[in-house]
C-alpha cells in the first residue's frame, strides 16, 4: 500500500507563508503511484467537507481551486516520491488540516494530515 505522511503545518500569521511536504512510502506502490498518478493536496476545516485545493499531473501540469489560485503552488518530485504545497499570503479561511493523496483520492492512502492555523 501507499503510505503518506504530511508535515510542515503550524501556526502562521495572516499574510504569511508555509510549505507543506508529503512523503510517500518508497515501495513499489509508492513509486508506481508517483510515476503514473495525479496527486493533490486536500484540506478539511471543522464542519466542512474535505476539498481538493491543488492537483498536479505526473508531467507537472497543475490545477487549483479558485480560492487558492495565485497563492498556492503544488509541486512534485517523483524520484523522491515527494509532493509539496507552497502556501503564500495565507488567510484565516485557509485554516484546516491538510492532506495529500491521489486525484481522485484513494481512501486507504489518507495520512494523518498536518494542521495549518492562520491566526494573529
Amino acid at each position: 500500500q501507499v503510505q503518506l505522511v504530511e508535515s510542515g503545518g503550524g501556526l502562521v500569521h495572516p499574510g504569511g507563508s508555509q510549505r507543506l511536504s508529503c512523503a510517500a512510502s518508497r515501495n513499489i506502490f509508492g513509486i508506481t503511484v508517483f510515476s503514473i498518478k495525479d496527486l493533490g493536496w486536500y484540506r478539511q476545516a471543522p464542519g466542512n467537507q474535505r476539498e481538493l485545493v491543488a492537483a498536479i499531473s505526473p508531467d507537472g501540469s497543475t490545477n487549483y481551486t479558485d480560492s487558492v489560485k495565485g497563492r498556492f503552488t503544488i509541486s512534485r518530485d517523483n524520484a523522491k516520491t515527494m509532493v509539496y504545497l507552497q502556501m503564500n499570503n495565507l488567510k484565516p479561511e485557509d485554516t484546516a488540516v491538510y492532506y495529500c493523496n491521489t486525484v481522485p483520492y484513494t481512501d486507504r492512502s489518507w495520512g494523518q494530515g498536518t494542521q495549518v492555523t492562520v491566526s494573529s
